[in-house]
């Protein structure tokens, strides 16, 4: 399949005989290639390639890498099969996520372990969570007091993980659990970035102190998945969530699917997921501190909607404002700002040749935020996701949860639990950052501002 054959309303086919190889990024060094440009200003490298074409070839190490530069052809990369989950980052994400857990999986296996975790995320289960969310938005406002510094970072893995483990595993998560995994995600994470950008491979093992800082919370993550595991096996009970659904079901061939199988997918449930939504309320409370106007709007929706009662999981799908606040962070601030793909077969993507095996990359934060896509594209604009002004956006230029078969499953289950903790937050404090606050961006294999400290004023 081309890219042409995958976008709607796309023109010819280019012929075989006229594909050509995508130009080379200037400014590579030998042996690192392009990687210590990646690694010295990642985002401004990749939101800056866009100007050197469509498709441009980089060195990332001793591999040739091609990176995809507009909406229409990243978006044609996720709904091709010539492409699957594969490349730099999926690699270095290999230690954590395994082989055997849907987020790395391809083919056959991946559709049956999709089958396995959907009705968990179907939008007519998403109310049954609904009290558990509640719960937690309202105790994160509660838990803070006026005055006091907030460190935004172990607050939002805290409520991240909590309000996963609770509604998908069924467990009482115990604080001392999510700051472990609030700890050890931090380090794990930090080194695959490490190894994406830098792949130098056996290099890794040496016995080196940031090595071996990576290989201790690698092993506490483990440890932590493998004891939610054994601690519901031995209790018994089955109740209706994720956890069960995974150690009843069964593998192509119609057996119980294997306990690598099982831990990989409780391992998906809890990193990446944790990850990228504690990183996204980061940037929703930094929103909240710089634009204050905008916490207010969302404040006065709140009461508008619920007459002054604590806002409630039914109430979201009416906080119109409130939820575009939430987009329009995603936009700017995309928790996974860097994707990567793997082609299977000699292929083609936007008129240039691809050979098969070869790796992918692309940026949604270099996407979302092209002049050539919004107008005022630094801008923190919520209004733009109003339906008079978001049929401007170009299609697969604002794609937070991916499209096609790789789409996110839990997309409504996050979106519910984002909007509910912003108008938590907002009705009961205005916040302001503190001094020590550093709210830049730390990037790793995601985006979240370095450490962000604030100060909660009681409306």
């Amino acid at each position: 399949m081309t890219v042409e054959s995958a976008k709607p309303g796309a023109a010819v086919t280019t012929p075989a005989r006229e594909l050509r190889q995508p130009p080379l990024a200037g400014g590579g060094l030998p042996l690192l290639g392009h990687g210590w440009r990646l690694v010295r200003d990642p985002l401004a490298f990749m939101a800056g390639l866009r100007r050197h074409g469509d498709v441009v070839r980089l060195r990332l190490g001793p591999k040739t890498v091609y990176a995809v530069t507009t909406p229409a052809l990243t978006g044609a990369l996720a709904l091709d099969p010539d492409y699957e989950i594969d490349g730099p980052l999926w690699e270095s994400l290999e230690g954590l996520l395994g082989k055997e857990g849907v987020a790395t999986a391809n083919g056959p296996r991946h559709r049956r372990q999709r089958r396995t975790i959907q009705p968990a995320f179907r939008l007519d289960a998403i109310p049954a969570y609904g009290p558990i969310m509640e719960e937690e938005a309202h105790a994160l406002a509660e838990r803070w007091r006026p005055g006091e510094t907030i460190d935004c970072t172990s607050e939002s893995f805290r409520i991240a993980v909590r309000i996963a483990a609770r509604c998908l595993l069924r467990g009482q998560f115990m604080d001392e659990r999510a700051e472990r995994l609030c700890v050890a995600l931090a380090t794990v994470f930090r080194g695959m970035y490490r190894r994406m950008v830098v792949p130098l491979g056996p290099l890794y093992r040496l016995p080196l102190p940031a090595h071996r800082e990576f290989n201790r919370a690698l092993a506490d993550l483990h440890l932590l998945v493998d004891e939610i595991v054994a601690e519901r096996r031995a209790s018994g009970q089955r109740p209706d969530d994720l956890l069960t659904a995974l150690l009843e079901a069964k593998d192509e061939n119609g057996e119980p699917i294997g306990e690598q199988e099982i831990h990989d997918q409780v391992v998906a449930i809890l990193t990446p997921g944790s990850e990228t939504v504690a990183s996204t309320i980061m940037w929703l409370l930094q929103v909240l501190a710089e634009h204050p106007e905008h916490a207010d709007k969302v404040r006065d929706e709140v009461e508008s909607v619920t007459g002054g009662r604590p806002v409630a999981f039914d109430d979201v799908r009416k906080l119109t404002h409130t939820n575009n606040v939430v987009v329009e962070a995603m936009r700017l601030r995309p928790a996974v700002w860097i994707l990567t793909r793997r082609a299977v077969a000699d292929t083609e993507l936007g008129g240039y040749r691809i050979p098969a095996g070869a790796d992918i990359v692309y940026s949604p934060y270099a996407i979302q935020r092209d002049a050539r896509s919004y107008a005022n594209n630094l801008e923190f604009d919520p209004d733009r996701w109003l339906p008079e002004r978001a049929k401007e956006v170009p299609k697969y230029a604002m794609s937070p949860f991916s499209v096609g078969n790789r789409k996110c499953p839990s997309d409504h289950f996050s979106m519910a639990q984002l909007s509910l903790i912003t108008a938590a937050v907002a009705t009961a404090f205005r916040l302001e950052q503190v001094p020590g606050s550093d709210d830049t961006t730390r990037v790793g294999i995601t985006l979240r501002p370095h450490r962000l400290l604030l100060r909660p004023v009681p409306r």
